[in-house]
């Protein structure tokens, strides 16, 4: 989100074309984290305005984001959008996919 937040994504329109029918989401999780962050990192405060446009989706109790997001993977597969590379490998290993950012468009890794 803060890589969103900070630039121009330029394929970002034809994702629905390049991947099929797309629906953007943020885990609670991921924007209370943001929120509980926000005040003491710099960057943060763009991020969680943009993570707030999109639809807020309920992963469980889990202390840490990441072991929502990689429970719910592993469970339910599905695609995470990140940048982080722990994050990426092990959304990776539980049988996910990967939305990410490379200059300046979205790359879609499996």
């Amino acid at each position: 989100m803060i890589h969103l937040a900070g630039a121009r994504i330029h394929n970002i329109d034809s994702l629905d074309t390049e991947i099929g029918d797309i629906t953007f989401v943020v885990p609670d999780i991921v924007l209370g984290e943001l929120k509980r962050l926000s005040g003491s990192k710099t960057g943060l405060a763009g991020a969680l305005e943009s993570a707030s446009k999109y639809r807020s989706v309920q992963l469980g109790t889990d202390k840490y984001a990441d072991a929502a997001i990689i429970r719910h993977v592993r469970k339910n597969g599905g695609m995470v959008a990140t940048m982080d590379r722990r994050l990426k490998r092990a959304v990776k290993e539980a049988g996910g996919s990967v939305i990410s950012v490379s200059r300046d468009c979205v790359v879609l890794e499996a």
